[in-house]
């Protein structure tokens, strides 16, 4: 695309988010419902285009984890209107009074939600991306750019198509939605120059994304990025709590950045715990990578074939598998697990599993993340979990939004300040 092209595309988007900031709810709320309703109308064309990029997928060996996300199918077309309906069935964050007081010179000040205004959402292999990102970023009152990745252009394009049909229909502005189409990176890096026009990037993605962004928009940036999970087994741990538990982590969706990639477990726990964790993790195809204790507690295990283990290295706990595959360490205690996870996480989604009110405190005190769980399982980190309706990503950053980001998180606020000929003397 040429500089003219792009720079027009953000002109567009800038023009609707102003008059999307001026929209009552009800009409926010109504597009949302005709997106939802064109959405199930559409699938058959939406699954059609998403089979040529399964086909491409494929050619181009893609991993099983980005095979999945990029996949499509009537329920996930199901799930995702029922997303926008949940969206437009939730609070309109804008014009919410967050803080007000008076001063005493009788001036009252007032500190109100308001849009950002334009964001550009860069993402890969993700359609659904697609519809959260137009549903929350239109209920907010902002305008969005979307830039997926080559691998599922040719579902995003027709979900755009589907999402601007329907705005029309609405009578909201079609450019509250836009999309860059270029597979060339040297257009996202042109779009990462708009700051004129752009107000707020945020990448969902792994961490060469991530990277890449920080390295080169001229916008600010809440990055969505990897996940490094860990779950941690103490001493004081229902076994067979803490065995389903760390099971449902790595296998309910391992391709995701909420899924446990590593298993710290504490010594005490470990000669019981390990062989039934493990035992069921295999039968699961999950390959486990050992440090010498763990390995040493399950070498003579029958249940568990030998062809499924291995032994860890530094990379393996560094690693965002997305995928079949976990590092196991024993470790002696709450805070040898923090600094682990201290070491290795990425902020993310984090978890232990205790019956001692002690370990339950300091490791949330002591562990430096987005998510804390407490005997529960990380795969919990999502938005429509949290009861957020939808999220475009999972901040791993600590300034502005952290977590799921949702409704609230995209937003700023201003002060408005009420006064009765006030002058300063």
């Amino acid at each position: 695309m040429q500089l003219k092209q792009i720079r027009d595309l953000c002109t567009r988007a800038k023009q609707a988010s102003q008059e999307l900031a001026l929209l009552p709810a009800r009409d926010k709320n109504r597009a949302l419902m005709e997106i939802a309703e064109a959405l199930e109308r559409r699938a058959p064309e939406i699954l059609k285009e998403n089979r040529d990029d399964v086909e491409e997928g494929k050619a181009a060996r893609l991993s099983d984890a980005l095979m999945d996300r990029l996949m499509l199918d009537e329920d996930r077309i199901r799930d995702m209107a029922q997303s926008l309906r949940h969206v437009a069935s939730l609070p309109d964050p804008i014009g919410e009074v967050i803080d007000g007081w008076r001063i005493p010179n009788g001036m009252e000040i007032k500190k109100i939600r308001v849009p950002f205004g334009v964001i550009a959402v860069i993402f890969e292999a993700r359609p659904n991306v697609t519809v959260d990102a137009a549903g929350l970023s239109l209920k907010t009152g902002n305008a969005v750019i979307l830039r997926g990745g080559s691998a599922s252009l040719h579902s995003i394009r027709m979900l755009t198509e589907v999402i601007n049909g329907a705005l029309i229909e609405a009578g909201l502005p079609r450019d509250a939605v836009c999309l860059v189409e270029s597979r060339d990176r040297n257009d996202l890096k042109k779009l990462l120059q708009m700051s004129e026009y752009i107000d707020l990037v945020i990448p969902r993605g792994g961490e060469g994304l991530k990277k890449y962004l920080l390295e080169n928009s001229k916008i600010p940036v809440i990055y969505a990025a990897g996940g490094n999970c860990h779950v941690f087994v103490d001493a004081t741990a229902d076994v067979e709590q803490a065995v389903k538990i760390a099971v449902n982590a790595k296998v309910q969706r391992p391709g995701v950045c909420n899924s446990a990639e590593t298993l710290l477990v504490h010594r005490e726990i470990a000669a019981e715990f390990l062989p039934r964790a493990a035992a069921e993790l295999v039968k699961r195809n999950v390959r486990l990578y050992l440090d010498a204790e763990s390995r040493d507690l399950l070498a003579g295990d029958r249940k568990i074939a030998g062809e499924w283990l291995e032994d860890a290295t530094d990379e393996h706990f560094a690693t965002e598998f997305l995928d079949l595959k976990m590092a196991v360490k024993v470790v002696g205690g709450v805070d040898e697990a923090i600094g682990h996870i201290s070491r290795y996480g990425t902020g993310h989604s984090e978890a232990i599993l205790t019956n001692n009110l002690d370990s339950s405190r300091r490791f949330t005190a002591g562990v430096d993340a987005a998510c804390i769980y407490i005997n529960a399982s990380t795969r919990f980190t999502d938005g429509g979990q949290f009861g957020l309706g939808a999220e475009i990503g999972i901040s791993t950053q600590k300034l502005h939004a952290r977590g799921p980001v949702g409704l609230r998180e995209l937003t700023s606020y201003k002060y408005v300040v009420v006064g009765e000929g006030n002058v300063r003397g």
